[in-house]
């Protein structure tokens, strides 16, 4: 009897393996570009590949970059969800092994029946139950597998958040040395232009120039001057930012080294094979990675159409004393299969809604394809202009330096009016100010295209 249950319950599953419901669901389409760009930049390796402390290699950054990692609130808080799913995809695992109860107690009845004499009916147990759930239809392996899924796409959530953090870091860190050039720029010019005045003052009150000229070097001072406050307040906005990414309390300095502006950043970097940004790209691994729960809850949908067998085995002590209560052996064996015979279509329909989500997923997980793919070619054709416009507007601030030296020059001399030197040191500073945020910008960029290769984490 017992080899013929046997063979029923494995007949049952090897015929219901095969139909797990997920056979005839649409894989994801995902098209895959030969290369980034059709003839520039080398394939060959990736400056993803480079750990973030090799990236980025100004000694305060790094700083700020793992007091970042260490208290950002956010990344604490993508690090607990990690934990949460981490012990719901263990407790899930145990659903495929027995439940053993225990029961201790006893219990005193008495009865009369139609006024009968007086029954008694003590018990006492001392028993355990092993129950387990035969995974016949596989419901139980799906729920496990789509568990681990979630925790997975968890996993790869904090690593992209940890991508993103590092990105924003980086770039708060470049635009407050970018505000503290412009800051300096800004407050040497405001020198020479206070020199200028006082110049122009002596020069007027002298019968030496007409107070236009003169107004006109106030109105250069005064217009260079109120630059001051709002870049100050932007330094301190920023120096804010990055206090809030290190998950601490605005602080009134910050470490930080210095933008030389003179640097001049390499024209090309190596991008890698684009094959490896589905691996490199934590959003997109756990975009995957909730497809792949998607089609495990189309399969525990599927499952849960179909009965369940549980199995219950019983075994311990019973008596109605404790009178020779050790020698009283009890066991009970109890098996059953449980389903529905008629709900209206409610487990089919839940099963077609998860079709729909799978396929959502699909969706999702194909458009972040895309997206990145896209993202990369923004990032390479934005370093790539962000560089030439640095080399042009450098060549245009060394033009109006040289501009500036020759009209004082011939302002000294005689031969050219003052209005027309102010006209040159305005053009060198728009300049300065110029090569300084282009170089920012091409910071941003080198930024932003390690990040979207999938570098930082």
């Amino acid at each position: 009897m017992n080899r013929i249950i046997h063979i029923f319950i494995v007949s049952i599953s090897l015929m219901f393996a095969s139909c797990s419901g997920v056979r005839n669901l649409t894989p994801a389409e995902v098209d895959i570009p030969q290369s980034y760009v059709a003839t520039l930049w080398s394939d060959s390796a990736s400056i993803a590949d480079m750990k973030w402390w090799e990236y980025y290699t100004d000694p305060a950054l790094h700083t700020i970059i793992e007091r970042t990692l260490a208290n950002n609130k956010d990344f604490l808080k993508a690090a607990a969800r990690v934990e949460e799913l981490r012990e719901l995809y263990n407790a899930e695992k145990m659903n495929l092994t027995p439940t053993v109860n225990g029961l201790v107690g006893g219990d005193y009845e008495t009865n009369r029946y139609r006024g009968g004499s007086l029954s008694k009916d003590p018990e006492t147990d001392l028993k355990l139950t092993v129950a387990w759930e035969v995974n016949l239809f596989g419901a139980a392996k799906w729920a496990r597998n789509q568990s681990e899924a979630q925790y997975q796409a968890s996993v790869e959530d904090m690593r992209a958040l940890q991508l993103t953090l590092i990105s924003e870091a980086a770039s708060a860190y470049i635009r407050l040395l970018a505000l503290d050039n412009e800051l300096s720029i800004v407050r040497q010019t405001l020198a020479t232009r206070e020199q200028a005045l006082e110049h122009a003052r002596l020069r007027y009150e002298g019968g030496l120039t007409s107070e236009t000229v003169y107004q006109q070097a106030k109105v250069e001072y005064a217009s260079t001057a109120s630059l001051v406050p709002n870049l100050e307040r932007q330094v301190r906005v920023v120096q804010n930012v990055l206090t809030l990414l290190m998950g601490e309390l605005p602080a009134e300095d910050l470490t930080r080294g210095t933008l030389l502006l003179n640097t001049e950043l390499p024209e090309k970097m190596p991008l890698g094979v684009p094959s490896q940004l589905l691996e490199r790209r934590p959003d997109l691994r756990a975009s995957e990675l909730r497809l792949s729960a998607a089609m495990a809850n189309v399969g525990l949908n599927y499952a849960n159409r179909f009965p369940s067998l549980r199995i219950n085995l019983s075994a311990g002590l019973e008596n109605d004393g404790l009178v020779k209560f050790f020698q009283s052996p009890f066991t009970y064996l109890l098996g059953n299969i449980s389903g529905t015979v008629f709900d209206f279509g409610r487990k089919k329909r839940k099963y077609k809604a998860s079709i729909a989500a799978y396929d959502q997923a699909r969706y999702a997980y194909e458009k972040a394809v895309i997206t990145a793919f896209t993202e990369v070619s923004d990032a390479v054709a934005t370093y790539r202009k962000v560089h030439q416009s640095t080399l042009l507007k450098m060549e245009l601030r060394d033009a109006t330096g040289k501009y500036v030296n020759l009209a004082t020059l011939q302002y000294r001399a005689g031969t050219l009016r003052y209005l027309e030197v102010l006209d040159a040191q305005r053009r060198y500073f728009e300049a300065q100010i110029g090569v300084n945020n282009a170089l920012r910008d091409e910071y941003f960029a080198l930024i932003n295209l390690y990040k979207v290769l999938g570098g930082g984490w």
